[in-house]
């Protein structure tokens, strides 16, 4: 179960800078992101991809959350890695960010790990432990740090994206009002 920040805003890999010019630096883009609640993670998550953290490829992670922070790790190679990387600072070990991919999406059919964060995001769902995007929450941009953190957003010094998507995954979200709705369906969208 993981919960996102109230005026929580979904958006793609474009952004427009100061100067005014919307620009695209994560090419191709295949996922829309959000912030989820820094205290609003429960349950286990495992990765479906190899992380590339540092030169060092961490395989078969598997973590478990309690109220927004992982309490248990393990990975099956890089395992030492992993553990000093959440280790950072209180944030590394709590989520900054949620994105959803469709299995489908060009980088995923390649089959291709480039080892880079930019490109092989795109190839599945995935989280990120650390720095939440100010600019993913109504107002982020313009709430001090201290506000941003009591409305839900997570500080740290990193933001590390690893992949939770696959074929199998189905996503449901749970409105304000309890109904729930169907977002993803054996990792594509649900029509």
């Amino acid at each position: 179960m993981l919960g996102l920040v109230e005026g929580h805003i979904w958006k793609g890999g474009a952004s427009t800078a100061k100067n005014g010019i919307t620009c695209n630096p994560n090419i191709p883009s295949e996922e829309v992101f959000t912030m989820p609640h820094k205290d609003r993670v429960d349950g286990i998550l495992s990765s479906t991809k190899p992380l590339s953290y540092q030169g060092t490829f961490i395989e078969g992670i598997k973590v478990r959350f309690e109220a927004g922070r992982i309490v248990e790790s393990h990975a099956d190679k890089g395992a030492d890695i992993f553990a000093t990387m959440i280790a950072t600072d209180e944030g590394a070990a709590r989520l900054g960010e949620v994105a959803l991919v469709p299995h489908s999406s060009p980088i995923s059919a390649s089959g291709i790990v480039f080892n880079n964060t930019l490109f092989d995001e795109n190839a599945a769902s995935h989280i990120a432990v650390g720095q939440s995007y100010a600019d993913t929450m109504a107002n982020g941009g313009t709430m001090s740090a201290e506000e941003r953190a009591a409305a839900g957003a997570n500080s740290s010094l990193i933001h590390v994206d690893w992949m939770i998507g696959s074929s199998g995954l189905d996503i449901d979200g749970v409105l304000s009002d309890g109904k729930t709705e169907s977002l993803m369906r054996k990792g594509e969208w649900a029509a």
